[in-house]
């Protein structure tokens, strides 16, 4: 049986480069991101839906996130809303890639794991200090300070998601982390295989 191995952690903690050293590694990684980028895109399974709801988000080229995202910013309701469609859509197509998988270990790369919820084996948080954290994502185009402050009210706190993990990957520098998903590969590659 495969191994899902739920990887997360909170915004600018390094979940990209960490499932991309997965991937190196030859994981499968399933990328939440991903699915939602796939599912908004024309002919994605969200855009009726969503059009449905909020008809001045959707477009001949799919869901305009920066509209959504403008709608949704007027009522805490709305974002929920939104959920109930897409979180389903988003679980449905996880389901699918974890189905198509056939080796000892499969990478779910799931910011909001916690918060949402998914069917997992074991959990994987990835952190940084939270200069470093901040410093990463305020390195970002169009980030400011308070979209930061926004996000990161949304996320579980980083102690907590570490305190609630199986594994826990500090992600200071490339050649550190890159080893680290490398002997937690081999571990868990050889329990599961």
């Amino acid at each position: 049986m495969t191994y899902r191995l739920g990887l997360t952690g909170s915004i600018g903690m390094g979940k990209s480069t960490t499932a991309g050293f997965f991937r190196e590694a030859g994981v499968p990684v399933w990328d939440a991101d991903a699915a939602v980028h796939r599912l908004y895109a024309r002919g994605g399974a969200a855009v009726g839906p969503i059009g449905a709801i909020c008809p001045q988000a959707v477009s001949a080229d799919g869901v305009d996130r920066a509209a959504l995202r403008d709608w949704i910013a007027g009522d805490a309701e709305r974002l929920r809303q939104i959920e109930t469609v897409v979180h389903p859509l988003v679980a449905q197509d996880r389901a699918e890639f974890v189905a198509g998988v056939s080796g000892p270990l499969v990478v779910l790369d799931i910011p909001l794991l916690f918060e949402v919820g998914a069917n997992v084996d074991g959990v994987l948080v990835v952190t940084a200090p939270e200069e470093v954290q901040r410093a990463r994502v305020l390195a970002r185009p169009g980030m400011t300070q308070a979209h930061l402050d926004q996000i990161l009210a949304r996320q579980m706190p980083d102690a907590e998601k570490r305190a609630r993990a199986d594994f826990v990957i500090e992600t200071l520098d490339m050649d550190s982390t890159r080893a680290a998903v490398q002997d937690l590969v081999a571990k868990l590659g050889a329990r599961h295989a």
